[in-house]
């Protein structure tokens, strides 16, 4: 699977996503090509190749004689319906411009379809996210995963007057995305970057487990008061087992005021939210009181809900957590035939050797219903290994 990750260390905008796509391999030709597609008038792009604290980026500018930019959703989805654009192209861009018309209603207190696009409504912002849009589909990439997002503070002026950092629109179109506050007062995700973010990206957290292939650098129009680079870097790649190491994060909290009855109901809600294992241990806490001890393992990008979801659901009033590397073997579901039926079961291998661990829930359901030991149908599973 061809994989993207967007390391938004400065932010991200249309035209910063634009300038990477560029730098790793998309051609200013099928760029140009499909923004033709849109049928609208009197623009042009400048494409100008930088170099930003000893690395090479590329900045993209839309040029447009238009006056006006008061659009609405219809208006984009007119322009849309008339453009010579793969449909999935066209069904994306139109679900990142309804992201930013839901944003925007919220922030208002109106409806979708009131909704007055305006800098988002302008020939550049269209252009920008038609581009990036098209970009990710003409290189075939699967599967972007995206950092974190820099949330600055200070003050920015639009067509509403001067609104506070981050912009209130940009506030709404990253609810349920990680972000962290840092002291520049100045604007690093603007609606625009943030509504493609939110609609084509699947995952949040550190680079993923890939065979890099390509690194690019989109410059973003203006520079950073504090000199640091203003640049988005995208890296593309493969897909490949996790045969290696992998960055987990362990969450662990004390529980000594908690009913473990509600045990097996927490560990089920937990691994539906994503995390990679879960335990509860005994231990004996301070002035003799038993208690238990809870972990649980997790990707960076699912942390942050199943935080959540510990403190919803226990007694817990604090957690502790941190990063770890870990290492998983290559694994594949199979299908072993027993005198009872089928039965799924993992096969690992390593060392030249394979693993066959048959599934627990599938192998006790067999011996309930044909009233036979579970240890037979184990043994069954052993006997009878066959693809």
């Amino acid at each position: 699977m061809h994989i993207a990750y967007l390391d938004c260390f400065s932010g991200v905008s249309g035209n910063m996503l634009l300038g990477a796509l560029l730098e790793v391999g998309l051609s200013e030709e099928s760029l140009r090509a499909s923004l033709e597609a849109l049928h609208l008038p009197d623009w042009d792009i400048e494409i100008q190749q930088n170099n930003i604290s000893g690395l090479r980026s590329c900045l993209v500018r839309v040029r447009s004689k238009e006056y006006t930019s008061h659009r609405h959703l219809q208006d984009i989805r007119k322009i849309l319906e008339q453009a010579s654009l793969p449909e999935q192209v066209k069904a994306r861009v139109t679900a990142v411009f309804i992201r930013l018309a839901q944003a925007e209603a919220q922030v208002h207190g109106t409806q979708i379809e009131d909704v007055h696009f305006h800098e988002v409504g302008a020939v550049d912002a269209i252009i920008d996210i038609v581009g990036v849009v098209s970009g990710f589909h003409i290189l075939g990439i699967q599967q972007i995963c995206c950092s974190p997002m820099p949330m600055p503070s200070g003050w920015v002026a639009c067509a509403h007057g001067t609104l506070p950092l981050p912009a209130p629109a940009v506030c709404n179109l990253l609810a349920g995305i990680p972000v962290y506050g840092t002291s520049l007062s100045q604007e690093l995700v603007t609606p625009t970057g943030a509504a493609l973010v939110a609609e084509l990206c699947s995952s949040f957290g550190p680079l993923p487990f890939m065979t890099l292939s390509a690194t690019g650098y989109g410059a973003g129009t203006t520079q950073r008061k504090d000199g640091r680079p203003n640049i988005l870097r995208l890296i593309i790649g493969q897909t490949c087992q996790e045969q290696e190491t992998q960055q987990v994060e362990i969450i662990e909290t004390n529980l000594d005021d908690w009913n473990p009855e509600l045990w097996p109901h927490v560990s089920e809600k937990l691994m539906a939210t994503g995390a990679l294992d879960v335990s509860l241990s005994p231990l004996l806490m301070k002035k003799g009181r038993p208690g238990h001890l809870l972990r649980v393992i997790t990707d960076p990008a699912h942390a942050t809900a199943l935080k959540e979801l510990i403190l919803a659901e226990t007694s817990s009033i604090g957690l502790r957590f941190h990063s770890m590397q870990r290492m998983t073997l290559p694994r594949e579901i199979i299908t072993v035939q027993t005198p009872w039926g089928k039965v799924q079961a993992k096969r690992v291998k390593i060392g030249g050797k394979e693993r066959i661990t048959p599934e627990y829930e599938e192998c006790r359901k067999i011996a309930m219903d044909n009233n036979v030991p579970l240890q037979q149908v184990y043994q069954a599973v052993a006997r009878n290994i066959s693809v």
